[in-house]
């Protein structure tokens, strides 16, 4: 019989891992939804974060959270250089040279963390790694709490952007119709700019929250988290920011209730197992893949 107080404890987690997974998603599908670019270096730009922490950590000793004060910003700043730089020039490019441009990147930045980390896997130990919050019979790990928190807190802060500021409504303008906001004045260029910096900043964010959770390697870690945006994109629609949510949710969950109730050995394949049969059975996604607010 399932134990109904197991069931509620890795529902929880998983909704909370899921919570990391969306904010993963979210930036991707925001870069599509706007450049119809699909980026091969997303996952290496989670990883970048996770090295960020480590980094700020061995030096002066800072808290993972703490790391988000410098992490974000130069998230930020280094996607918006990035897509003036390097990808503003593929506009009129056939659509593969972008996927093969990002892909490029990827490689690079995976070289580099290995030439100056070196392969052996790191992390960022916490006081209060084995704390937990008791919620009746449930307990939950103050990291993933964290997590949780910190995904709520970034992705109300996008919400608010995108749905009641100027700049929101200019991305959302961009994002329905590039020839009709540029006849109203938007510079378009700019708002590429801008979209792809947030991606990486929501992207580094995420590397950020799980480096206590996980170690962070420089050769095979980014394709894996790359693979998860994917899979969290086309779970809820290409483009759709909403449905990119409920996407990284549910894959938290199925992850985690598949490695309790089946086997760990395969808790990445069930993420993929759901994956391949919405493909089959509703490859517009689960929610659709058209959307005009988050």
């Amino acid at each position: 019989m399932l134990d109904y107080v197991s069931f509620l404890q890795n529902l929880s987690n998983g909704l909370l891992i899921g919570g990391v997974y969306a904010l993963i998603g979210v930036g991707l599908t925001l870069v599509f939804g706007v450049m119809k670019t699909i980026n091969f270096a997303h996952g290496d730009f989670v990883i970048l974060g996770m090295y960020c922490a480590v980094l700020l950590n061995t030096l002066f000793g800072w808290d993972p959270y703490l790391t988000l004060l410098v992490a974000m910003p130069l998230g930020f700043l280094t996607g918006a250089i990035l897509q003036r730089l390097v990808l503003s020039r593929l506009v009129e490019a056939p659509p593969e040279s972008s996927l093969l441009v990002t892909l490029g990147l990827a490689l690079v930045i995976g070289n580099i963390l290995l030439l100056t980390f070196g392969a052996e896997p790191q992390s960022v130990h916490v006081a209060y790694a084995s704390s937990t919050l008791s919620l009746g019979e449930i307990s939950l790990s103050v990291i993933l709490l964290l997590a949780g928190l910190a995904t709520l807190i970034v992705i109300t802060a996008l919400y608010a952007i995108l749905n009641h500021t100027e700049l929101g409504r200019s991305i959302r303008a961009t994002a329905d119709n590039r020839l009709g906001a540029e006849l109203v004045g938007i510079n378009t260029r700019w708002i590429e700019a801008v979209v792809f910096g947030i991606g990486m900043a929501l992207a580094v964010t995420a590397g950020v929250v799980l480096i206590p959770l996980l170690f962070a390697t420089p050769t095979f870690s980014g394709a894996i988290f790359t693979l998860k945006a994917f899979v969290v994109t086309v779970l809820g629609g290409l483009g759709n920011i909403g449905a990119a949510i409920a996407g990284g949710l549910l894959l938290g969950v199925v992850e985690v209730l598949g490695a309790s109730y089946l086997t760990s050995d395969y808790r990445d394949a069930y993420g993929l197992l759901v994956f391949l049969l919405v493909l089959l059975l509703r490859p517009e996604g689960l929610f659709g893949k058209t959307v005009k607010r988050v």
